[in-house]
């Protein structure tokens, strides 16, 4: 069973994020929710994730924050980070993509756009498995 943990100090966001990961097809998964960059960073560090899905903007450590500590960490720099945001510009989303997420979504995101960034995700693995 797949792990993944949606990190947003909203809780509306983090309930249309997991539907949309259901929606996608990840009915099955175990999805956790974090309020913060910091919480995230504990779940990740103490438990088998499979994916991230992280919102920017929050409290405490933010979404950048929060992908840079995973993506310098040998251990965990190979974990998916879906960034999800409603701070997109070409600019940033250039900036978070060379931090290392694999795909930077605008709020609000729909369940076709998260099934077309994890498709993507799934062909990028298949190709350098």
């Amino acid at each position: 069973m797949q792990t993944i943990i949606i990190a947003d100090d909203s809780s509306t966001a983090r309930m249309v994020t997991r539907r949309c990961l259901e929606i996608a097809g990840y009915q099955q998964a175990r999805i956790l929710d974090a309020r913060d960059g910091r919480e995230a960073l504990v779940m990740v560090k103490s438990q088998g994730v499979d994916l991230l899905v992280t919102d920017l903007n929050m409290p405490g450590m933010d979404g950048t924050s929060l992908l840079r500590h995973i993506k310098s960490s040998p251990r965990l720099h190979n974990l998916p980070v879906l960034v999800i945001s409603s701070m997109g510009n070409a600019a940033r989303q250039e900036e978070l993509l060379r931090l290392g997420a694999f795909a930077v979504l605008d709020k609000p995101v729909s369940p076709a756009a998260i099934v077309r960034a994890l498709k993507e995700l799934e062909a990028t693995e298949e190709r350098e498995a």
